[in-house]
């Protein structure tokens, strides 16, 4: 009898296997995406998926700690969020929606390692090599150890390593590569899975750092299964907008730093740059408009200066208009209800806005004092002064509550002489600002 063949399944969205076809990824929740592998393309999930070798445990007091050695990318935001530096043998992942500046950052650190001696390849799948060469002559990024090669073959670029000695390979983009040996498409599940893995595997032997651009899909992750990112050792997106100078390149994994650094750009005619003073970028000390509230937030070690608006208007529809852009959008209902609850202000006849400045997302609740603030300036329309900050998480009973790392953010404050700052606590050292204690809601009414 026959041997009965194996049949297995795989969502070209999540890379989830199965060993049925379902109409709706179980994972992902994507429908109609299950895709029957082959037994070649069967292989490689196998390949891909175990681990190689044997290994034994061992005691953890036995085992000896490494130093991670870094090279400088001679940009310190870049460096400031890999952690230091740029470490041999590392596989990176960037990701951004298009036209933010990821072929054009990698483009010059390619240029500046190249200026330091060591070969780079910049393999491009998407450009040719002209395209490329006019970029280059834009950045200034014209130098002998800086290698182009527009290939889209894996095969072509494994030959080329063979060639010549290189410490760092840019690979623009990864869904662009195929695989001779691998049937499906370009940019398949497969395709990407076996060709990182390959990559992953030439990057530790050979100890070469790989930057991978990656594309990002309309929900704003990077394109592809989601063991792609769980292969590399450090995930990067760029956030902003192409239509805005600046631009935030923010860390999502990494197993060699921090992931809670950012970097900070700006789009010039001479390409991205490392933003020299972002400080005074997102706020403004001149004209006090009624809406408009100042706070301090942390980005990994960098404390910010932020200004939040916000609109209150009155409503004609049913249901209420509530609207945040840089904020989430649940805290705000929360808020919200705080107000109406605690304070008795009937926001719910009222469409409310929220805005955070300069396209930063705020991720920390430090900043809820400063939006109840702007609320309330909006709706009496009365505007606060400019050298106030508002610095305090607000929870659901109406307490305001202490933040970390308060001391930077008062440092940060009394650098850009601001005067006065509503905190829940005072603490020892307040740098020479007048400090008021606000711990709960209704004392916050009071002060304005």
């Amino acid at each position: 009898m026959a041997k009965k063949k194996k049949v297995l399944f795989e969502c070209q969205h999540c890379g989830l296997t199965s060993a049925k076809w379902m109409g709706k990824c179980t994972n992902c929740g994507t429908w109609d995406s299950l895709v029957e592998l082959n037994e070649q393309e069967q292989e490689i999930v196998k390949l891909t998926s175990k681990t190689s070798g044997s290994s034994k445990a061992k005691a953890i007091t036995e085992i000896l700690e490494t130093e991670v050695e870094r090279f400088s990318s001679n940009d310190d935001e870049l460096d400031l969020v890999l952690g230091g530096g740029i470490v041999p043998g590392s596989l990176t992942l960037i990701g951004g929606s298009p036209g933010v500046g990821k072929s054009t950052l990698l483009l010059k650190i390619a240029s500046n390692l190249a200026k330091q001696g060591k070969n780079v390849l910049y393999v491009t799948g998407e450009e040719s090599e002209g395209q490329i060469k006019l970029r280059a002559n834009r950045l200034d990024a014209n130098n002998k150890n800086l290698y182009l090669l527009s290939e889209i073959r894996l095969e072509q670029v494994l030959l080329e390593l063979t060639e010549r000695s290189y410490e760092c390979i840019i690979i623009d983009s990864i869904q662009t590569l195929y695989s001779d040996a691998i049937s499906s498409a370009p940019g398949s599940v497969t395709q990407v899975r076996q060709i990182t893995f390959d990559l992953m595997r030439i990057a530790k032997e050979k100890k070469i750092a790989i930057f991978l651009i990656g594309h990002i899909t309309k929900e704003g992750s990077i394109a592809g299964p989601r063991v792609l990112e769980h292969m590399v050792d450090t995930v990067l997106y760029f956030e902003g907008d192409s239509s805005q100078e600046l631009r935030i390149l923010r860390g999502f994994k990494n197993r060699f730093g921090p992931t809670s650094e950012i970097g900070v750009f700006e789009m010039k005619a001479e390409g991205l740059v490392s933003a020299k003073n972002i400080s005074s970028r997102f706020f403004s000390k001149t004209n006090a408009q009624p809406g408009s509230a100042l706070t301090v937030i942390m980005e990994g070690s960098r404390p910010i200066i932020l200004e939040v608006q916000a609109l209150v208007s009155e409503s004609h529809a049913p249901n209420p208009k509530r609207q945040a852009t840089g904020f989430e959008n649940n805290r705000l209902n929360m808020l919200l209800a705080l107000l109406e609850r605690k304070l008795e202000i009937p926001l719910n006849q009222y469409d409310v806005f929220i805005n955070i400045t300069g396209g930063i997302k705020i991720t920390e609740t430090s900043a809820d004092l400063a939006i109840l603030a702007a609320i309330i300036s909006s709706f009496r329309n009365r505007a606060i002064s400019k050298e106030t900050i508002f610095i305090g998480e607000v929870s659901l009973v109406g307490d305001v509550r202490e933040v970390y790392q308060l001391d930077p953010r008062l440092k940060e404050s009394a650098l850009h002489k601001f005067s006065k700052a509503l905190i829940a606590k005072k603490p020892a050292d307040t740098f020479g600002i007048k400090c008021y204690e606000v711990n709960e809601v209704s004392k916050l009414i009071d002060w304005m």
